[in-house]
């Protein structure tokens, strides 16, 4: 039985999305598609040494995202959504069902279901919701856009909504929409998609999930050179920051602390209240995920933006003059 007052958590996982969107961040964007995965048969048979190495490679760990989704409450319900007759997913079954997740089957992806996964998903989080009030989190495992309008239903409910995606797979529009997001590079356990695809001699993909232009042609070893660009870039701050995620970082913290600062119409401002207000701003924000211990490390880095307080137990903020 639950602690009194302890969250209880529904997680639903569009696993086509986390899986593919994984494969593609690792090997490089349409990996999936050309390297035509998904025709693979149950047992992965016919699959190539080469093939069954880059599965091996981009193998997405289920309990990583359970523990993380535990973080939060008692997990009541887990659900995973796909067609799991396809050989890559039928070799998750056993995973999933060590951890006592419901494999909820999609018929194979025609014209015209080629949202089924959406739909079902959405359909099942709405019913549960009015069918089970208790319900205090939703964990939503995907990246897709078309989550957008059931995450903002389900914060009407009065629910908290985390959700969980790829770097490269993820609607920034989704980000926005939920309470708080994690990317699944920075949950516990997790080896980066940046250190795997540095391994392999391949450049990593974290492009946001808007429209771009087809990427010129690159040699293996320019891709190689881009990585190694990226990770000394990174390298450079004991952090692990890189220069446009330090820049973003410190820009969203003067947004939010401006923003309390004229709220509570006070000099100094309670680091607590102003982490909540970034997360508000951006719910994809984790110091963790920037390389920092704690949220005051976080703050000490930015000694050049921002003043601490550490007088008292309580820490107070404000903006440099």
């Amino acid at each position: 039985m639950a602690e009194p007052g302890e969250g209880r958590v529904a997680v639903y996982i569009d696993f086509d999305n986390i899986v593919i969107s994984r494969y593609d961040q690792i090997h490089g964007r349409s990996a999936w598609r050309k390297d035509n995965v998904y025709r693979l048969p149950a047992g992965l048979a016919g699959a190539t040494d080469e093939i069954a190495a880059r599965l091996k490679h981009a193998e997405v760990d289920i309990s990583a995202i359970l523990d993380f989704a535990s973080s939060f409450g008692t997990i009541v319900l887990s659900r995973a959504y796909a067609d799991w007759s396809i050989g890559v997913n039928a070799s998750y079954q056993g995973q999933l069902m060590e951890r006592a997740v419901d494999l909820t089957q999609l018929f194979p992806a025609t014209q015209q279901m080629k949202n089924g996964a959406d739909i079902r998903l959405s359909v099942d989080v709405v019913e549960d919701l009015f069918r089970l009030p208790d319900i205090t989190h939703v964990v939503i495992a995907a990246g897709d856009s078309d989550y957008i309008a059931l995450a903002q239903r389900a914060k009407r409910l009065g629910r908290y909504i985390v959700g969980i995606g790829v770097a490269g797979g993820t609607s920034k529009s989704l980000k926005a929409a939920c309470n708080e997001f994690a990317d699944y590079d920075s949950l516990p356990g997790i080896r980066p998609a940046a250190h795997i695809a540095a391994e392999l001699d391949v450049a990593p993909d974290t492009a946001a999930d808007e429209p771009t232009a087809a990427p010129a042609k690159t040699s293996r070893r320019a891709s190689k050179a881009a990585a190694t660009s990226a990770s000394t870039e990174g390298a450079s701050d004991s952090s692990g920051e890189t220069a446009t995620t330090k820049r973003a970082a410190s820009a969203l913290l003067v947004r939010a602390l401006r923003l309390v600062h004229e709220a509570d119409d006070a000099d100094w401002a309670h680091a607590s209240a102003l982490k909540q207000q970034m997360k508000r701003l951006d719910p994809a924000f984790n110091e963790k995920a920037l390389g920092y211990s704690s949220f005051t490390s976080f703050l000490k880095s930015r000694a050049n933006v921002v003043e601490l307080d550490e007088s008292t137990q309580t820490r107070l903020v404000r903006l440099r003059e």
